[in-house]
């Protein structure tokens, strides 16, 4: 059975590349043009993952995402946006977007990222506890999308833009490895140009924050010549 993928855009060539790059990864795609056409299709069928951008002319994209969580729908989401501010990765992860491309995307990374997603979904094991669009929790920690506010226990914790963006993409997808170009694509935007420096500087002020030896951390776990690891 070929997975099926949802494809909400309004730029009607921005659909057409998107559909080209999934069926080249054996994926079946529908188009919808429209937020209110994606609602539509959602309630009417079932797709194994939703390519959705912010700005669809008749509502924002963080918009459609809000409402299928607040009614159950579970599907994995991928944001494909021409923002690439903090504010709008952090805000589309926190109302239940599972990842977050800017465009112009490079076509073999969002083809990888969408099949490694709709794999990843069939299992629960080990995900954090999602209350959509309002409360993750992953182990001791907890993010209030409403507040857009993060706890250890009971004590919030100070993170700067980044920070959070970076504890947000952890606590999403706990265990899983992610490479310091992934890091820096999700979070800066720029998988060519990696800084390896400013991923260390950006972990170590985490690890200040979230751990009680963060010279011997027990969450932010290096993974050696690769990247990093979330352990709630």
């Amino acid at each position: 059975m070929v997975d099926r993928v949802l494809i909400v855009d309004d730029d009607a060539s921005i659909c057409k590349l998107l559909e080209k790059v999934m069926r080249s990864n054996d994926l079946e795609p529908t188009i919808a043009g429209s937020g209110r056409e994606a609602l539509d299709i959602i309630a009417a069928e079932s797709f194994d993952l939703i390519l959705i951008d912010v700005a669809l002319g008749d509502m924002e994209g963080f918009d459609v995402i809000r409402k299928i969580r607040r009614e159950g729908n579970n599907t994995p989401v991928i944001i494909v946006s021409g923002r690439n501010e903090d504010y709008d990765s952090l805000y589309g992860l926190s109302v239940g977007a599972d990842d977050y491309i800017t465009k112009p995307f490079r076509p073999l990374v969002l083809g990888a990222k969408a099949k490694a997603l709709i794999r990843r979904s069939r299992s629960s094991v080990g995900k954090p506890e999602e209350a959509p669009g309002q409360i993750i929790r992953c182990g001791e920690f907890t993010y209030d999308s409403s507040m857009m506010r993060f706890f250890k226990g009971e004590e919030e914790l100070q993170l700067s833009s980044r920070e959070a963006a970076l504890f947000l993409l952890f606590i999403k997808h706990p265990q899983q490895v992610f490479t310091k170009e992934m890091i820096y694509e999700q979070i800066w935007g720029d998988a060519v140009a990696v800084d390896d420096n400013t991923i260390m500087v950006y972990v170590n002020r985490l690890r200040s924050k979230i751990e009680d030896d963060r010279h011997n951390p027990a969450h932010i776990i290096t993974v050696r010549g690769v990247g990093y690891r979330f352990v709630p």
